[in-house]
């Protein structure tokens, strides 16, 4: 069974970060579905869930540590000016070099995070997906901008509310139906939404319209 890993040592304050990939595409799910964005998605997880369509993101020492300034390059010279920042889970490193680097050339930064590090960086929007097998830290709900709980059983609704009641009032609240589960789960989740409107769905749109 594959393992969720955790870095090995701090890659210098984080200059270097273990770079799976980046690229550029179209966000397919959240408040920000349908907005084009370049990706930046960095090795490691320790949470490892077992629906998780990344799971070759969880080892970090596959992914030789990357120098952010070339990411940066890369990033600035896309013609999207949103960046996502997602893994694996990012919080597990320092990210304050790459995000002021990349807002010294004027872009915004999304992150996309399960909660369970300390917040670094800056940034314009955060997307908090708590996991229930390792809930999120207080001080991430309070920062976050968009909540998405993921809904696999019918049970996820009482977790949803609970994570709802740990953000702020302004945050957006987001229930996802797992993809494999999607056409047991969406009439449930869409009746459920229906019931308690300051809940939103949303769908893994990129997966529909065959992208990363």
């Amino acid at each position: 069974m594959e393992q969720a890993m955790k870095p090995q040592e701090p890659l210098d304050g984080g200059r270097r970060l273990p770079l799976v990939e980046d690229f550029y595409t179209i966000q397919g799910e959240g408040f920000h579905a349908g907005k084009p964005a370049y990706f930046i998605r960095l090795g490691g997880c320790d949470v490892g869930c077992r629906w998780c369509d990344a799971k070759y993101t969880w080892n970090p020492r596959l992914y030789p540590p990357t120098g952010v300034e070339l990411v940066v390059e890369r990033a600035a010279s896309c013609p999207a000016r949103a960046i996502v920042i997602t893994g694996g889970e990012p919080l597990l490193y320092p990210l304050g070099p790459l995000t002021e680097a990349l807002r010294e050339r004027g872009l915004e930064i999304f992150l996309e995070t399960s909660g369970t590090h300390p917040l670094s960086g800056v940034f314009n929007w955060v997307c908090l997906s708590p996991k229930r097998q390792q809930p999120p830290l207080d001080a991430v709900c309070a920062r976050a901008d968009e909540l998405k709980v993921i809904v696999e059983r019918e049970e996820d609704f009482a977790w949803a509310e609970q994570s709802a009641a740990r953000v702020s009032a302004g945050c957006l609240l987001y229930l996802q139906p797992e993809w494999s589960a999607r056409e047991r789960i969406m009439p449930l989740a869409v009746e459920y939404a229906k019931a308690h409107p300051r809940w939103n769905i949303s769908i893994q749109t990129h997966k529909y319209m065959h992208i990363p």
